[in-house]
């Protein structure tokens, strides 16, 4: 039960932004986004009118929030946006899995808090933008997420890896770069195994793991990196 409800307070939220972010959506369209039946977004619909929000209903339409329905806790500028929307269609590009899902929700996000009109350009932006050169290139890898959260918080990772000549190897690294190449995602790690720096084609990491366990930061910049082994 406890997981339920913390499913629904979830999915809740979630509707709300997406409610924030786009001017109408229909009972239809949310439930293909949180793979539900239209009748649960009925309910979850009904419990955010109880719950104070302003939620309208547009006959033949769908749900919209009543304008003005928002304390945006940051202010964009148009040209902000834009860039924000620039941004998004360059990520796209990128063929970890992980980072495209967690930016696309994050500029979903940013949207909500944009007022009606900049909004409406925003989106305008988004429909006429596009960058072809790998957007439906297949993702190769699902891991830099993970990399990221591990690389800030000092976090051993342990992973299963493949190297190019087919070898698979059990590695204890301690996160240290990422370098983004023309084709993938780079990871420069000290490697426990080797006792020494490393590099890892993040799509060539068959498993990893985070650990508990933190590792004390390597005192040195990626400049001061590359000026020492480069």
């Amino acid at each position: 039960m406890i997981d339920n409800d913390t499913k629904r307070l979830s999915r809740l939220t979630a509707i709300l932004t997406q409610l924030q972010t786009r001017h109408t959506l229909t009972a239809t369209e949310l439930a293909k986004k949180f793979s539900v039946s239209t009748r649960t977004i009925y309910r979850d619909i009904r419990a955010l009118e109880q719950a104070g929000v302003p939620v309208l209903t547009e006959e033949g339409k769908g749900y919209r929030l009543m304008e003005g329905y928002r304390v945006p806790p940051v202010m964009f500028t148009e040209k902000q946006a834009n860039a924000l929307i620039l941004a998004e269609q360059l990520v796209l590009k990128n063929k970890d899995t992980s980072f495209v899902n967690d930016y696309i929700e994050a500029v979903e996000k940013i949207k909500a808090v944009l007022g009606y009109k900049v909004k409406d350009k925003a989106m305008l932006l988004t429909e006429r933008t596009r960058f072809e050169l790998n957007v439906k290139s297949a993702k190769s890898s699902n891991n830099l997420s993970d990399l990221q959260l591990a690389l800030t918080n000092f976090l051993i990772i342990k992973i299963e890896y493949i190297n190019e000549a087919g070898s698979i190897s059990d590695r204890l690294i301690e996160p240290f770069a990422l370098v983004s190449t023309t084709e993938n995602w780079l990871l420069i790690a000290w490697c426990r195994l080797r006792d020494e720096f490393r590099y890892f084609r993040i799509d060539r990491i068959r498993k990893l793991e985070v650990l508990d366990e933190k590792f004390s930061p390597h005192q040195m910049t990626l400049q001061q990196y590359f000026d020492k082994y480069y």
